[in-house]
């Protein structure tokens, strides 16, 4: 692809899924195990602790089982590659983009392996349960919860990510519903901006049709694909 010269991806639970990864919104996925508003809201953390904390203990055991697949690797290499500027946005909280080979990625809804303390506000690396009230490296605190953007919360580096998208030369999404705003919501303010977009995904999102181009199927088979065609390979 010639004259590209900055390029924005946002990757969803698609990407990952193909990994083993359950989604939010497949059948037998997280929400038909866990209502929302139990395990991703502030409220219900509030509410049941215990609950939150063993939820995404178990989650972030379960990302020593997989690993990632020729969709992130192709992203890496891209990273690696491409001449220009590539912005890694991701709205998922697993760590197979960086096991995959990234470097640079920006996770907006924050990060399985992370903790933010409640009362300093310090966010530490993680890999360890959360459930048994462990002390906050830094002010001793217990008072951790998940480094993770729960429903009615900011989603992380916004004003970043709206600065790449409307100077970027293409925006690709690969993996979303469509459904979650704002990333929903990226496709239209590229389009705005006059910006190439490109959709892969399993099937048509809800937003396909904001889209100027849009391919459809596993992610693990379009991604390098479409990686290729930017190299010029």
């Amino acid at each position: 692809m010639a004259d590209i010269e900055r390029i924005v991806i946002l990757t969803g639970a698609g990407i990952s899924a193909e990994s083993g990864i359950d989604t939010f919104r497949s059948a037998g996925g997280l929400w038909e195990q866990h209502k929302v508003e139990d395990v991703a809201t502030p409220e219900g953390f509030a509410r049941d602790p215990d609950l939150v904390l063993g939820f995404y203990d178990m989650r972030r055991e379960a990302l020593s089982k997989v690993e990632p697949n020729d969709a992130h690797r192709a992203l890496a290499r891209l990273e690696r590659e491409f001449a220009g500027e590539v912005l890694l946005v991701t709205q998922n909280v697993d760590d197979l983009h960086e096991r995959g080979g990234s470097r640079d990625v920006l996770h907006m809804h924050g990060e399985l392996k992370s903790a933010l303390c409640s009362s300093c506000e310090v966010r530490s690396p993680w890999d360890a349960p959360m459930a048994d009230r462990p002390p906050c490296p830094v002010c001793q605190a217990t008072a951790l919860r998940p480094d993770v953007v729960w429903f009615g919360e900011m989603p992380y580096q916004m004003d970043r990510i709206y600065s790449a998208l409307l100077s970027a030369d293409v925006f690709v999404s690969i993996g979303t519903s469509g459904a979650v705003y704002p990333a929903a919501g990226f496709v239209q303010e590229a389009k705005s901006a006059g910006v190439q977009t490109v959709e892969l995904n399993l099937e048509p999102s809800e937003g396909t049709h904001h889209f100027a181009e849009a391919r459809h199927g596993p992610a693990s088979v379009l991604v390098p694909a479409w990686v290729d065609e930017v190299l010029g390979v």
